[in-house]
């Protein structure tokens, strides 16, 4: 008697995942669209350049609180209100950045964005966990967290084109309008509801219910995976520019490469995630090659070209990480899914201040030849939690 036939799992929702995907980009656009125009920004709000540089920091701690609280209200009151609500509060917000004529009007409107993103960037990836099978969601989570990766990959060159004819204030509206454009899209995928769809007016969310050992460990992985990753995006160019004497000019087509990597890295990382029995396996392996890289990218000197390419291989074997970690906390269930990946949005956040203060530390007190060992052992200790949550 032959074997039973293993069930066709169901479409991908690609209309739903390209819908989210334009709203994780368009959301972090609201930020990083910024890094250009800090000169310019500086001088026409009469303030200093470090203050205007500051305001990626107030982003990121609203971003990080307000996704903790959108994911707990996603699940009990349902997703669509932060789908389509969130975008549109952006977009409202990106306007007001452009019409503030001060810089504590733009460091508010800017703080409120930071809000609006993480009101459904964590929704987003609730949504599409809970639109495909388990085996599905390494891939879609894949696809939905590409919009990060593409907002440095086109979003900021696009921005300092568009900003050259339309000023900083311009490109603000430009993401503002692309914002409404991913809210329009998730409205319309988002018609029929997802099978498992937590009802409005479900009973309260318990953090302690969600905050099993086995999703505190997956946090923890997630910290040490976002801090490895902004160790490099963050301070790539400026290694870049100390290393070679590289101008702002120069740096623009390694960063490109640099996210290039990144996105096929998260892919790749998806079809990982999706395919081998272990996802924990994959993140470990993926963390322990990246601790190598980084040894060899930060150590190693030989070229500018060589330099890059090694810039590349490591954002993408790290990449490879994300995917499996993200399809792994969101094999929850249902009625705690959205405070998990909330919680994950709000560790993603915590993970980049660590980024930006370890490495801020480590680069004054002894410069770049530091970082290489740093993200090891971050890494290291990543992939570590993965395997003692394997043995337990």
């Amino acid at each position: 008697m032959p074997p039973p036939v293993a069930p066709a799992p169901p479409p991908m929702p690609w209309a739903l995942l390209a819908a989210s995907c334009l709203g994780m980009f368009a959301a972090s656009c609201s930020g990083t669209t910024r890094a250009p125009f800090l000169i310019a920004m500086a001088q026409d709000l009469e303030t200093s350049l470090p203050l205007v540089a500051n305001l990626m920091a107030l982003t990121s701690v609203a971003w990080g609180v307000s996704s903790l609280v959108a994911g707990a209200g996603s699940d009990r009151w349902g997703r669509r209100p932060f789908l389509i609500g969130g975008p549109v509060a952006l977009a409202l917000c990106m306007a007001g950045i452009a019409a503030s004529g001060g810089f504590l009007a733009v460091a508010l409107w800017a703080t409120l964005a930071g809000a609006c993103a993480g009101a459904f960037t964590g929704v987003l990836m609730t949504e599409a966990s809970a639109r495909t099978v388990d085996r599905q969601r390494g891939r879609a989570l894949g696809w939905v967290m590409a919009g990060q990766s593409l907002a440095l990959l086109v979003g900021v060159p696009l921005a300092a084109w568009i900003g050259a004819h339309v000023g900083w204030r311009g490109v603000s509206l430009a993401v503002g309008a692309t914002a409404l454009a991913a809210a329009l899209g998730l409205f319309v995928t988002t018609l029929a509801p997802a099978g498992g769809r937590p009802l409005a007016g479900a009973a309260r969310t318990d953090y302690r219910a969600a905050l099993t050992a086995r999703v505190v460990r997956l946090l923890a992985m997630g910290v040490a995976e976002r801090i490895c990753y902004g160790l490099a995006a963050v301070y790539f160019a400026t290694f870049l520019q100390a290393t070679y004497g590289l101008s702002l000019a120069e740096v623009a087509l390694p960063l490109a490469v640099f996210a290039a990597g990144n996105i096929v890295g998260t892919l790749l990382g998806g079809q990982l995630a999706d395919r081998l029995p272990s996802r924990e396996k994959v993140f470990a392996a993926a963390m322990f090659g990246a601790a190598v890289a980084a040894l060899a990218l930060f150590a190693w000197r030989p070229g500018v070209a060589v330099t890059v390419a090694l810039g590349f291989l490591y954002v993408l074997v790290q990449a490879v990480a994300r995917p499996s970690l993200m399809a792994a906390l969101a094999h929850v269930p249902e009625e705690v899914r959205g405070t998990v990946l909330g919680l994950n949005v709000t560790s993603a956040s915590i993970g980049w201040l660590g980024a930006a203060a370890l490495g801020g530390w480590v680069m004054a007190v002894q410069g770049f030849a530091a970082f290489g060992p740093l993200a090891a052992a971050i890494a290291v200790l990543g992939g570590g939690l993965a395997l003692l949550g394997r043995r337990a």
